[in-house]
Parts: C-alpha cells; structure tokens; sequence
C-alpha cells in the first residue's frame, strides 16, 4: 500500500516537471521567434510609436494701448536639454569636464562632480540615451546664448547635441493696471477680456514637428517637414495709460474710504465712443481692492440704476409733449412722500411746488413719477418705445465678450403691474450695465448721436494694419433739437444748483446727473445702497462722457453726488489739465534747437543700423558680435551717431537707462527680476543699479519719461534744447 502511494507521487512530481520543461520550451522558441522572425515587424511598429507630432506653439501677439505702449506681451524663455547620441567619443571626453564645471557655476544647484557624472552616465553608448534634460530652470535669451558658447554646446545640435526648448511667459510691464479688460485665456482657452475675445487674432497658427518619445521628455526630430509657427497679430486698443492709471488710483481711493464693496470707472471719448479708461475694483478684504470682475460691462455690474435713469424718463417726456418747458411747475407735496400709480414715492427732502428744471436738479422721485404717470399712465406703451427708441433695450454689440443684456420691462411682461411705470422712471424694475448707461449720456454729449463704444482700433502684424476699426453709428438721432437742448441745461444745473454741486468748479462746466439706488436682496430692497455719477465735460464742447459706480458704501456717506461725484471730478481735472498742457500755442513751448544725433539712447544694433539705414542717418561703430549698443555724437565728420557696445554681464542687473520699455523688459525680465513702472517713454533711471549681483524676484522700478513719438519703439526725432 505505501509503494503504491510513493509510486503515485514520484509520477505526479515528474509530469509536472515535464509540464514545467515544456512550458519553458515554448517561452523560449516564443522569444526566439518574435526576435529573429517578427524582430523587423515589432521594430517598425515600436519606431512608429516614438515618432509623434506635436504642436510648436506660436508666440501670442502684443496688446497696446492707444499711443502703443505695451500692455501685454509674450517674453521668451528656454529650458536646456541634451543629445548625447550626437557627440562623438573625443570631443565628449575632452570637454566634459569643462562643461561639467560651468554647468555647475551657472545653475548652482550640483555640484561640478555631479554634473560630470550625469553627462557622463547620459552618454554611455551602452545606455543609449538620446534625451535627457540638463536643469528644469527657465533662462533668458542672454543666458541661452552664453550656453551656446560653451565646450561642446556651441557645435551646436547636431554635433554638440544641444537642445533649447522655448517657452513664452505672458507678462503685463504696467502690473495689475487694467488688468481685468486686458483679461486671460486658460488652458482650456476659456477666459475673459480682451485676451480671450480677440484670442484668434492674438493666438496665431501653431506649427507642427516631429518628436521623438524619449524618457525624460520628447525631442524634436528636424527632418524639413515641420511646419513653422506663425506669430499671433497685435491688438492695439483705445486705452490711455495715464488716464487709465488716473481712473483707477481715483476709484481705489474712494473705496476705501467709503468702504465700499466694488466700483467701476469708464471714460470715453465723446465723438468716436472711443473708451479710455476703465476701471474695476471689487473688494477681497478689508482695505483690499483687485479688478476681480468686469463690473462695467457683466452681468455682476448689471444693476437697477436708481437716478441716472430719470434723464430716459425726462426726455420721454419732452419728445411726447413738446410743449412741457423747464420752467414749468409740478407740485411734490409737502409731507415728502405721495402715493402715485398706486406706491408710495418718496423724496429725500419735501420740496412743494418746483420747476421742472428743480425736479431734475434735486432729483425729486415724486417729481418724475408725476410726470410720467401723467403723461403716459392711459397708454404706457408709448413710455417704453421711447426707451426702445432710445436703444436702452438692445445690448451695444461691444467688442469685448461678456456684455449683459439690458432688462427694460414691456406692458406685454407678465410682471408688469399698475405700479411699473411711475417705479420704472426713477429707475427700478429695469436693469442696465454701466456703459449701457454711458452711451446713453453720451449720446447727449454728441448732439443727439449715440456711438458704439470701442475699446479695440487696429489689428496690427508690425506695422502693418491688417484691420482698423471705425467709429460705429447706433442712432444717428435719439431726441429732436429741443427736446436735447432741455436736458442739456438740466444736466448743467445738476452740476451747478442740484445734488452734484459739490463737483462744480470755475474752470470749466460739468453735466451730469447723480444716482441713488437702493439694493434688492432676498426678495426686497434694503438699506444698502448703488451710487453712482454719469455725465460729461466741458459741458459747453464735450470731449469726454464718464460713468462712476461705488455699490454699497459703508462710512455714512449714501448719495451719489457725495461717494461717486468726487471721482469723476478728480479724473476730469486731471484730463482737462493734460489736455491743456498738450494744446499749448507752441509760440509758449520751449524753443527747439536742431541737432544731427537722433534721440534714440540705446537698443538692438541690428533695429538701430536698419533704421539710421533708412533715414539716412550717418553711423559707425558697433561690431559683429554686439547684440545691444548704445549712441552718442559721433566725433568725426563721416557719421552723425556712434555706436558703442552696451556691455551686459550674466547674473548682474544691466543698465538700462535710455532704453525703450519693451527692451527694458526684455532685458530684466529675462534675469528674473519683477518690473514695476512710473511714467510712459525711454527708462530714465531705475531703482536697483547697474552691475549690482541679478537677486530673482527682486523688483526694479523704471522711471520713465516721454519722448515725443512714444507710439514707436524706436521712434527717432530731433534732440530739442530749450
């Protein structure tokens, strides 16, 4: 019995090892066959796989306000890679070392003996690496032609096996200024602002190239069959820098002093609807102000106007009774408060029997509602196809995305009730953005024109102009002659008699109208309130319209003509005292004395000589190998400008006094430090000097003063003496 039982084991132990035998006989002349039979078919199938294409992003355009200053711009950067597969066994070995060492200075984060060892495992034939990446480390075009030069990097990619992987960082020389108009574009390319709304212009075409898959990253595979980048166009916007900074520094004042929840600012350009400045700033703590969103423009500015509104409800009035004239009276009562169309209009103040100048002027609630309800109560249709006519019922088709629809209830509504129209008249159950608002006011500015408001002029590629954008027309007449000569002067005499008195000033004439509104939450209005200020200046030949808004104003202070009057008044002294400076008689300027030396300072060699080139200016100096030069008198009788070589120092702060702001930028940026500006032109001088050891993240402020033709990045004129 015990036999049988060992017999059946010692036979069960040798059909599984011959199982076992057999199982690894057919792995292996498995492995033999896919190596010597299929071998070709599974190389040909894995080569396939590691060549792929893959974008080469395009370098994104430039936006620039109106004179061409730089708002946003596209800096290069590189990371550094290698091909070790490239580099034949003499020249590794003799220059490795060499490499190893300044790899090490110039990085600082290994030492020599470590980078020695990387290139040196990386280029054993036995490991067979074709692709390893140096330093994760972003550096700037001036580092990455150091590198170029270096032991065995400057034979270049081919030979040296050097790679320089580029990559563009978005950057805005003025910081935060304007900076929710300007906007983003994410990775998924959705955004805001002008960046995402004009992103097919600013974005290019991508290229396309081979790239091999590689552990460690993808290397570019130049075979002549990849398709080149083309660079985005240039959006040259209607902003001016100086009013914009104006506007902003105006607001953020205001706000905090009122502790307010956000505001926005718009000036615009009466004849063209050209905007300015615009401005928002919402709250994100205490004392803590951002542009966090387009107030101006979006839905989240979309608000009841309260006061502003009342000029709609005035001149529907005028145009529906020509005869009803300024001086005309209309009895408020005395108690201040008057139950009309079925609610209660109450008034800040009880004014009894005022004009109808005094009603807009003080801006008696009871005072418009009376008017409305009489003049429109039998048929109030007639009162809403004035606001359509007006065109407060359609969007402005403005250029950036994001614009909210203005609500102006119908008689058709299902919500409209007994109480709507004489509520809709001093602003309420209707909703408007504020540059909704602006057009409007600024239609009245214009003689009765209303303009489409433009904040984009040119697509530009350099300087030639792929797409200008004209002036737009909404209505060539929103009111008759009278009945705009009406509203003129009461608009006036907010200014000097009514709720915006404070503003008045001697030096020109202010129209306009103040707003109060109360805010609807949670079903009903509370005592938190919207202000706001819009109107226009010189009131004899306006140039400018504006709008202010400041919601919610916390330290007392509720009205308009005390929270938003303020701001307007100090952004239009500030505009009214530019433009009166630069329309001087140029009998008062300073005499201007010929010279033959250009005012440029410094710049690239290759822009410079290129443009004395074409202007005939007479140059020399300057060599081969200066990338940067700077320009003085030439002393000799050949050549009215000398070149000289701008020295730059790797890891030291350049001097960049003389320069343009977009070659400061490139210059500093591109060592890693912050930028922060002061003023429009060439840098003047700057706050950290020359030659001092390039800290990243270390903040330079330029000073910067105008140069005449500014608009231009190497604009030449005459030196000027006084």
């Amino acid at each position: 019995m015990k036999g049988n039982v060992k017999k059946s084991i010692v036979t069960r132990v040798r059909l599984a090892f011959l199982g076992v035998c057999l199982f690894s006989a057919a792995i292996v002349w498995r492995i033999s066959h896919i190596q010597f039979t299929e071998g070709a078919k599974w190389s040909a199938l894995e080569q396939e796989r590691r060549v792929i294409y893959q974008p080469v992003f395009a370098t994104r355009g430039n936006i620039y306000s109106d004179n061409e200053s730089i708002m946003a711009t596209s800096l290069p950067f590189y990371r550094v890679a290698w091909d070790p597969s490239v580099v034949n066994e003499a020249l590794f070995n003799q220059k490795v070392d060499s490499l190893a060492g300044l790899l090490a200075g110039f990085f600082g984060d290994r030492s020599k003996q470590e980078y020695f060892r990387k290139l040196k495992n990386a280029h054993d034939p036995k490991r067979g690496v074709r692709y390893i990446r140096l330093n994760s480390r972003q550096i700037n075009f001036q580092e990455k032609k150091e590198l170029a030069s270096w032991p065995i990097f400057r034979e270049g990619k081919n030979r040296g096996g050097v790679i320089f992987e580029k990559i563009d960082k978005r950057f805005r020389p003025f910081g935060g200024l304007a900076q929710r108009t300007i906007g983003f574009l994410n990775e998924d390319k959705n955004g805001a602002g002008l960046e995402f709304t004009f992103n097919r212009h600013l974005a290019g075409r991508d290229g396309e190239a081979l790239f091999e898959r590689l552990p460690g990253g993808n290397k570019p595979i130049y075979d002549g069959t990849e398709v080149k980048a083309q660079p985005g166009y240039d959006v040259k916007t209607t902003l001016d820098i100086n009013l914009q900074d104006m506007a902003e520094n105006a607001l953020y004042k205001s706000l905090v002093q009122n502790n307010a929840q956000y505001g926005t600012v718009i000036l615009m350009e009466v004849a063209t609807g050209h905007i300015k400045a615009v401005a928002n700033l919402g709250k994100v703590a205490d004392g803590v102000y951002r542009e966090n969103y387009n107030y101006a423009i979006a839905d989240q500015g979309r608000t009841e106007p309260g006061s502003t509104f009342k000029l709609a409800s005035m001149m529907a009035a005028f145009e529906e009774n020509p005869d009803l004239q300024l001086t005309d009276t209309i009895n408020t009562g005395r108690s201040g408060a008057m139950r009309i169309g079925g609610a209660v209009k109450t008034d800040s103040h009880p004014y009894g029997r005022i004009s109808i100048q005094q009603v807009f002027e003080k801006s008696s609630n009871i005072g418009v509602a009376l008017l409305t309800e009489r003049t429109f109560s039998k048929n109030p249709d007639e009162y809403t196809n004035y606001l359509k006519r007006f065109g407060l019922d359609k969007p402005l088709g403005f250029q950036m995305a994001g614009e909210a629809r203005p609500y102006i209830k119908d008689p058709t509504d299902r919500s409209w009730s007994r109480t709507s129209l004489s509520t809709m008249s001093i602003g309420y159950e209707l909703k408007l953005a504020p540059l909704q608002t602006l057009a409007f006011y600024n239609a009245v500015a214009n003689n009765g024109v209303k303009m489409q408001p433009m904040i984009v002029s040119e697509i530009k590629q350099a300087d030639k102009i792929i797409e200008r954008f004209e002036p737009v027309v909404l209505i060539s007449k929103i009111c008759s002659e009278e009945t705009l000569q009406k509203v003129r002067t009461m608009m006036e005499g907010v200014v000097e008699h009514g709720t915006a008195r404070g503003i008045r000033t001697s030096d020109y004439l202010i129209a306009g109208k103040t707003g109060t509104a109360w805010k609807f939450k949670n079903g009903a209005y509370t005592r938190t309130y919207s202000t706001s200020f819009c109107g226009y200046f010189p009131a004899d030949k306006p140039k400018y319209s504006c709008i202010v808004v400041v919601d919610s104003p916390k330290n007392g202070r509720i009205y308009g003509g005390d929270v938003a009057a303020p701001v307007f008044r100090e952004l239009a002294d500030k505009a009214m005292a530019r433009d009166a400076a630069s329309e001087r008689p140029l009998l008062a300027r300073a005499p201007v004395r010929r010279s033959p030396v250009p005012l440029v300072r410094a710049g690239l060699q290759d822009e410079l000589t290129m443009m004395f080139g074409q202007l005939g200016v007479r140059h020399e100096g300057g060599g081969a190998t200066d990338d940067w030069v700077r320009t003085s008198r030439a002393d000799s009788q050949a050549a009215d400008v000398q070149l000289r070589p701008m020295p730059l120092r790797p890891g030291r702060v350049p001097n960049v006094e003389g320069l343009t702001l977009r070659d400061a930028l490139f210059l500093l940026e591109n060592r890693g430090l912050r930028v922060r500006t002061s003023g429009s032109g060439r840098v003047t001088s700057q706050s950290v000097a020359a030659g001092t050891p390039a800290q990243r993240g270390t903040t330079v402020l330029l000073t910067l003063e105008p140069i005449g033709m500014q608009s231009r990045p190497l604009a030449v004129q005459v030196a000027a003496t006084p």
